[in-house]
């Protein structure tokens, strides 16, 4: 509306300023601008339907968003329940994430205990249009290590409280170029169930995705082979699938999820393993404070390095630029170019 009375006020100076013009130009230009109005308004329109048209996708966290996007594209319209810097073990919703959560149509999450909170919240919302989607659904789970030694008694006693809340596998599929592939085409079956007229759209952008995903496993595949040395060590140990990907291993400061803090012993025992290793680079992530891997990097008088878990966006990288960081930096651990 405010183009189209722009138009109409620009006529109009026309029409005073400009003398000696016959009374067809002056109805030529009226209808010119009203035209151009027109088509302007047109095209406000279209966009404006364009966006109710898409699919609402409510998504946990950073990586589940970019698999949708990189599906979806223009067709969805996709909302983080997660903020950016928070944590996504320690989340728990309120009233307006779970409003978001019945207002969209597809609803995507990680799963295996990563958001422990998703099946209260979506009973609680009680939308029965509601596409639910586990992303890691069918994939080959990593089951979490036994605890240590000396924290064993401890962890019998929270046994059972600890599997309720995180359950019994390592939830960071996402980190597995492998595994993104098994999340990508859930969420691709997903978005096909909710607008089967663009079944062939989402497939396409689906099969593109995982062909990038796919070219970047083979490229470091062939360099983790190649390396002698195999193993690295993390700030906490989120690394579980990508080190199946690649036979590697971790070696890490924290648990899976990043409770606690090592004891004395346990530090102990890393500090002697990074110098038996030769360990040159201790590896922290932002989501999880880095002082005990600082702590432990100055011990041996090594490096700290950033790894991105893509829990939230970081440093305007996409997946796939964050994760060929990650497979760099691991790389030149391994090999000594760190």
């Amino acid at each position: 509306m405010l183009k189209k009375w722009a138009a109409m006020l620009l006529c109009l100076i026309a029409a005073v300023n400009v003398s000696g013009c016959s009374n067809n130009n002056q109805e030529s230009a009226s209808a010119t601008a009203a035209g151009e109005s027109s088509k302007a308004e047109s095209s406000a329109e279209q966009t404006s339907a364009e966006q109710e048209t898409r699919i609402k996708v409510t998504v946990t966290f950073d990586a589940m968003k970019e698999f949708v996007a990189a599906v979806g594209q223009d067709k969805v319209e996709i909302s983080t329940v997660i903020p950016a810097g928070t944590e996504a073990h320690d989340f728990e919703p309120k009233a307006q994430d779970l409003a978001g959560i019945s207002a969209a149509k597809v609803f995507v999450y990680n799963g295996l205990g990563m958001e422990g909170w998703v099946e209260e919240a979506v009973s609680a919302v009680n939308n029965t249009e509601l596409i639910v989607v586990e992303a890691s659904k069918g994939a080959d789970f990593i089951e979490r290590e036994a605890a240590s030694d000396d924290h064993e008694e401890e962890a019998d006693h929270e046994e059972g409280e600890d599997e309720d809340s995180h359950g019994k596998y390592d939830p960071h599929l996402w980190l597995s170029l492998k595994g993104a592939q098994t999340e990508v085409k859930n969420i691709k079956d997903a978005l096909v169930q909710a607008d089967p007229d663009n079944k062939e759209y989402y497939e396409k952008n689906s099969s593109d995705y995982i062909s990038r995903l796919e070219s970047l496993y083979n490229e470091y595949n062939g360099k983790f082979q190649s390396a002698e040395k195999k193993t690295f060590v993390t700030g906490h140990a989120a690394f579980g699938y990508l080190c199946r990907d690649f036979g590697l291993e971790q070696n890490s400061v924290r648990d899976i999820f990043a409770e606690g803090e090592p004891s004395a012993q346990q530090l102990a025992q890393l500090v002697e393993y990074c110098r038996e290793n030769n360990v040159t680079t201790i590896f922290a992530e932002e989501m999880v404070s880095p002082a005990v891997s600082q702590t432990l990097a100055n011990e041996v008088g090594a490096a700290v390095e950033t790894a991105y878990t893509m829990e939230s966006a970081q440093d305007d990288l996409t997946y796939l630029e964050r994760m060929e960081s990650n497979l760099s930096k691991i790389y030149n651990s391994l090999t000594g170019n760190s």
